[in-house]
């Protein structure tokens, strides 16, 4: 799953206006993947290509414990909700961000081939929609563009810069999907993937920055 990720960040963002901003959610969101790409330039974490590994997505993942772990997801969950927690004083937000952050290990499981584990060895889960097309296409694209709408339906601002983010994402995962895919993985792939996490969330650093949430009494105020 690629921006589908993103949409706990959407509804995070919309449920509670005083918390961070957008941005702040969507790193959550992918933040295991953000680091799992930066150890496997450091070659701690390991892919390899393999076009039989899904019929979607020809990555086996065959080595990445301290990131997609049950354990490791966990981790990194709790970090990024005690560094929000503290950062904007606020422990709901730091709740709010750690949730988004153990979501992806969710959403992973349910797309990928079993290359999950709970402590980085043994037994390895994944249900497998990646081999699925005509059910992960419309289930990634689904569950985006609700909580997107969910976003926009509890904000307020300019219609433009949440259109362009929103088409931007949408352009980025018909590449992901669509695109010629790569002969072997490598430090190409890795600055790939990290360079598209950083498009996404700087447009989310844009809309943030310009959608207010409806308080009581009907006044607008940004969110915090």
């Amino acid at each position: 799953m690629f921006i589908g990720h993103f949409a706990p960040a959407f509804i995070a963002a919309a449920a509670y206006s005083r918390g961070p901003k957008l941005a702040t959610y969507f790193v959550a969101a992918q933040l295991v993947d953000w680091a799992f790409f930066m150890l496997a330039i450091l070659g701690v974490e390991k892919l390899r290509v393999d076009p039989g590994a899904t019929v979607m997505v020809p990555l086996d993942l065959y080595h990445m414990p301290f990131t997609h772990s049950l354990v490791g997801t966990a981790g990194w969950a709790v970090a990024m909700g005690i560094v929000v927690a503290i950062w904007y004083r606020d422990v709901l937000a730091g709740f709010l961000c750690a949730l988004v952050v153990a979501s992806h290990w969710v959403l992973d499981w349910v797309t990928h081939a079993p290359d999950l584990t709970i402590m980085g060895d043994g037994k390895t889960y994944g249900l497998g929609l990646w081999n699925h097309p005509e059910l992960a296409m419309p289930l990634e694209i689904g569950i985006t563009l609700g909580a997107f709408l969910f976003y926009i339906h509890r904000s307020r601002g300019p219609a433009a810069q949440p259109l362009i983010l929103i088409s931007v994402m949408m352009a980025l995962q018909m590449v992901n999907w669509f695109a010629p895919h790569p002969e072997e993985a490598g430090i190409f792939l890795y600055l790939q993937a990290l360079f598209a996490f950083a498009i996404i969330t700087a447009f989310a650093v844009w809309v943030g920055e310009n959608r207010y949430f409806t308080q009581r009494g009907g006044l607008a105020a940004a969110s915090l």
